[in-house]
């Protein structure tokens, strides 16, 4: 994992407070579970059917039976249940999930959302991913700041198909923390040694900084 990744979870993880449903989407977002404190007290969600899954340890012998959304291994901590998909995703339409972390190939000023299709290449389709973000109380997107050629991903506006209109809450990139507001992008947090012109630069997005209050991770 790159540091750029490993600086992401970490700011990430502390936007989990104990209590909290949690669900975390396929990619990057499940490698949160290891940024989390031992005993934090938190019921992890998968949509297609389990509530208090815990990452499986590297010398536990895998449950055959057991998987989350994405099709990886997990295991399950004391009290956790086993449903089916339908009562999972009335969990969700219910907004019984506090919060969901997702991937993301674009956001824009707008909170809108875009992470399940590239016109052109194979999707296996949109999933759970649409009514997790239309639904769930908080979505947290978890993204590098631009793409591997160095165009942002934090956009004016989004231009591949959407997964969901105006439902994201926050933003953890490598580079910044954001706020969806009435307003536009507001800056909270900004990666240390990274200067606000440099941020500025390497988005397309208005951002609304003050920097009084602007924190560093």
């Amino acid at each position: 994992m790159s540091a750029d990744q490993q600086r992401i979870l970490a700011r990430a993880a502390r936007e989990v407070i104990s209590g909290q449903i949690v669900n975390l989407g396929i990619g990057l977002p499940t490698q949160l579970f290891h940024y989390l404190p031992d005993e934090m007290e938190v019921l992890v969600h998968s949509e297609n059917g389990v509530l208090g899954c815990r990452p499986r340890h590297a010398d536990e012998a895998p449950d055959w039976d057991l998987i989350d959304s994405g099709g990886a291994y997990i295991a399950t901590r004391p009290g956790a249940s086993v449903f089916d998909s339908a009562m999972s995703f009335a969990m969700i339409r219910r907004s019984r999930v506090d919060v969901t972390f997702m991937g993301a190939f674009e956001v824009d000023e707008l909170g809108n959302l875009a992470n399940w299709k590239i016109p052109g290449k194979f999707s296996p389709g949109i999933g759970g991913a649409m009514e997790l973000a239309q639904k769930v109380r908080r979505l947290v997107i978890l993204c590098s700041h631009n793409d591997k050629h160095g165009n942002p991903k934090i956009l004016e506006r989004c231009r591949l198909p959407l997964t969901a209109e105006r439902c994201v809450s926050r933003i953890v990139t490598d580079k910044a923390v954001m706020d969806v507001t009435p307003q536009g992008l507001a800056v909270v947090d900004i990666a240390k040694g990274l200067s606000v012109a440099e941020l500025r630069e390497a988005t397309e997005a208005d951002l609304i900084v003050d920097e009084r209050r602007l924190g560093r991770f």
